[in-house]
């Protein structure tokens, strides 16, 4: 009889393993993403991280256990990639299971109304702007300015270009790469994104230097108290 229990759960495993894709990059940028995190995130009783564009799911589940006291909720547009989010957070008691989340619409209408405006503590967002139009951002800056709470962060990570300057060449030749396979795509100004953010009512806070040319960028929404 165990081991029929045994090998069950061993199939299982197996299925859940089989469901989880593993990105590269992921893995060597989570642990640089997480020591910036960590000088944000505060201690705290019922504090939401919510993730946009989750990916394959590495991102959340490697924060998650250096954060018991936050509720991680992971988002996908891709259908695809659901079920490996799904993996890569099964048996973390603090991360909920994905939901699918259009950035460009409002958050009212995300897993059934399950958020309320000032209700969110943290956001966060890896490798988006640059691979999708910029609706997206557009959408991820409005809908942070309604989601997080006064003085709430939004974590936003990858490769930005400067008052209209990209360096180094690896990061121009990468937007050129990007901009042939989808014209909408690209490395997004900063001063833009600073512009926005300020229309939703965020300012731009510290820029950090990551490793491979990217940047993790920290954002504040703007408190209301006089």
């Amino acid at each position: 009889m165990n081991t029929i229990i045994h090998c069950a759960a061993n199939h299982r495993s197996s299925i859940m393993a089989a469901k989880k894709l593993i990105y590269p990059a992921a893995d060597r940028n989570k642990d640089p993403i997480l020591s910036v995190l960590r000088e944000y995130i505060q201690h705290g009783s019922n504090q939401i991280f919510l993730e946009i564009a989750s990916g394959s799911g590495q991102h959340i589940a490697h924060f998650a256990p250096h954060f018991p006291h936050i509720t991680f909720y992971p988002s996908e547009y891709e259908r695809r990639l659901l079920e490996s989010i799904a993996a890569h957070a099964n048996g973390f008691a603090n991360i909920k299971h994905p939901l699918r989340v259009d950035i460009t619409t409002d958050f009212r209408t995300w897993g059934n109304g399950i958020f309320k405006e000032s209700s969110i503590d943290y956001m966060y967002n890896a490798n988006m702007m640059h691979i999708s139009p910029y609706e997206c951002s557009i959408g991820l800056f409005q809908n942070a300015g309604k989601l997080l709470k006064d003085n709430g962060y939004l974590f936003t990570y990858g490769p930005y270009a400067i008052d209209g300057k990209i360096t180094p060449e690896s990061n121009v030749n990468f937007n050129k790469s990007l901009k042939i396979q989808d014209s909408s795509w690209g490395l997004r100004d900063l001063q833009d994104l600073r512009e926005l953010a300020q229309e939703n009512g965020i300012k731009l806070l510290d820029i950090v230097d990551m490793p491979a040319n990217n940047k993790t960028i920290i954002w504040k929404k703007i408190s209301n108290e006089k």
